[in-house]
């Protein structure tokens, strides 16, 4: 549910950021690190597929901590930053009800899938069952009309983490990555507000 705080609106490079037009799933996927205008851009990009005053269902996945005002504050900011006609639906879990009981029509921005793996990780979802999952939602996404822009880090570039938890986190949400990815019409990699596409490997081998 942050909002990356980068200022500038994202460029798009190369002929691998296409369009959000009628393709094979209208997912839309961003990647990169913290404070990288992932979700600032989330937000422009749903802004613009649904109009002035379209539908867009804003799906929430960071849990509120008792306690934590910190976090509570950001929240509640974060949510008043967004138009107040789009819906809010905070869901931890089960990602796949969600998508499925949101309007078809609508855009649905999903923010973000790191922690939505975090969750499911904290309630002793193995990776096998955390891809499942992935696979289950994946399925609502790619039989929507509306277009389904989904947020997420990418963890991997970093030193291997010295613990076993950490370590089947990172694994657990590339691989869920890296499905997302491959079921996009579009996939963005995004460093200090600018943006790279991301294309399919295969592709540059042919």
């Amino acid at each position: 549910m942050t909002t990356d705080g980068a200022s500038g609106e994202p460029h798009r490079t190369g002929d691998g950021a296409k369009s959000m037009g009628p393709d094979r799933s209208r997912l839309t996927v961003l990647t990169g690190g913290a404070r990288s205008g992932k979700s600032t851009f989330a937000l422009d990009l749903a802004t613009g597929a649904a109009g002035p005053d379209g539908p867009v269902v804003f799906v929430a996945t960071c849990p509120r901590i008792d306690g934590d005002d910190d976090l509570a504050r950001r929240i509640d900011a974060h949510r008043a930053e967004r138009p107040a006609h789009w819906t809010t639906v905070e869901s931890e879990t089960d990602l796949a009800a969600t998508l499925a009981a949101a309007d078809p029509d609508a855009v649905v921005v999903i923010d973000c899938l790191t922690l939505w793996v975090n969750n499911l990780l904290f309630r002793d979802h193995d990776e096998a069952a955390i891809v499942a999952s992935a696979e289950a939602a994946l399925a609502i996404v790619r039989h929507r009309p509306g277009p389904t822009i989904a947020v997420t880090n990418e963890v991997g570039l970093g030193l291997v983490p010295a613990d076993e938890l950490s370590r089947s986190y990172r694994d657990a949400l590339g691989r869920v990555n890296q499905r997302w990815v491959a079921a996009a019409a579009q996939a963005l990699f995004l460093v200090a507000g600018r943006a790279l596409a991301l294309h399919d490997p295969r592709d540059l081998l042919a």
